[in-house]
């Protein structure tokens, strides 16, 4: 679960036009450290909005439409970044109207709203991608049994699963956080609403409702980050016994892409969310967590694309059809 933290005493929000904000509501301060370059990073998220959904949407209709990507690694794929699309359309559009709009306030049931949707879907990345560790596990330990063992009944069964786990651990958090009583300056020092940036805001004792939020992210980050871990210690394994050396790189390259994608998502996150509060300053946290809010959603279409094969052919398949039918 996110847990970008913020030290206590965030500095008073910009004051509030009548037509910007209710007396109650919440002020994103994100980048207000860098006034003059908020034109500049607006333009620049925005184009890296644009290529997230484009990337993304592109995977989601080669792995639906074509039948050479029909197998079981493309279908969690196509879930990737289907779940990336949303965690953008979460993110980025609030960040857009924090840079061009500088003290527009966000509504307390808006920010309760963009916390749930950001703990659900992390959480639900965190399962995704323990799935897809699963699969290649699987496909290369077991090939034979690979058919038998990821059915599309099964598939489903996971992918449903991950969806729907966030959803209770990140809806107790946040009935939880906005349960308690706020006071004194209401700007985050964040771009987005995130735990401890909040908890910053609260005058009561949360010492309980912490420790929860530790625990669950043990829960959620660690032990799949464990299981993808143990996964990929059992693939190395049956590689390295692997007698010949083409079938090892061949084994090895589609598990590339995953791992790749694992180690940007843990990376970024682990910095933010493992590290004690006090270590780094509101600012180098909100850049961090750029990582993981738009460079790794933007980044993770291209991963699967440049580094796979089939993804490769299938877009080149889709563009060769789509001139067939512009052609008189």
């Amino acid at each position: 679960m996110p847990i970008a933290g913020a030290p206590p005493g965030a500095p008073e929000a910009p004051p509030c036009a009548n037509w910007s904000c209710a007396p109650h509501d919440l002020v994103l301060l994100g980048f207000t450290h860098v006034p003059a370059l908020r034109p500049l990073l607006a333009a620049l998220f925005l184009a890296m909005f644009l290529l997230t959904l484009l990337g993304n949407a592109l995977i989601v209709l080669l792995s639906a439409l074509d039948p050479a990507l029909r197998a079981p690694m493309y279908f969690f794929l196509r879930h990737l970044a289907l779940l990336e699309i949303c965690f953008s359309l979460d993110i980025v559009p609030r960040l857009l109207v924090t840079l061009l709009w500088p003290g527009r306030g966000v509504s307390t049931a808006g920010c309760a709203l963009q916390l749930l949707l950001v703990l659900s879907c992390v959480t639900s990345e965190c399962f995704l991608l323990t799935a897809m560790a699963w699969d290649r596990h699987v496909a290369i330990c077991r090939p034979l049994r690979y058919g038998a063992l990821v059915s599309p009944r099964l598939c489903h069964l996971l992918a449903a699963t991950c969806w729907l786990a966030g959803v209770p651990v990140s809806l107790v958090f946040t009935v939880w956080l906005f349960s308690f009583p706020f006071c004194g300056p209401r700007g985050i020092r964040h771009f987005f609403c995130d735990i401890a940036p909040l908890l910053s805001l609260v005058c009561a004792d949360t010492s309980v409702f912490e420790s929860s939020v530790l625990a669950a992210t043990v829960l959620v980050m660690i032990v799949p980050f464990c299981l993808i871990a143990t996964s990929y210690g059992k693939i190395l394994a049956t590689v390295l016994r692997m007698p010949s050396a083409t079938g090892r790189r061949k084994a090895l390259s589609t598990c590339a892409s995953h791992l790749m994608v694992v180690v940007l998502f843990y990376g970024t996150t682990g910095v933010i969310h493992l590290r004690p509060k006090a270590s780094y300053s509101p600012e180098s946290k909100q850049v961090v967590s750029l990582s993981y809010t738009l460079v790794t959603p933007m980044l993770n279409p291209l991963i699967y694309s440049l580094r796979n094969k089939e993804v490769k052919a299938a877009l080149g398949r889709m563009c060769v059809q789509r001139r067939g039918t512009c052609t008189p």
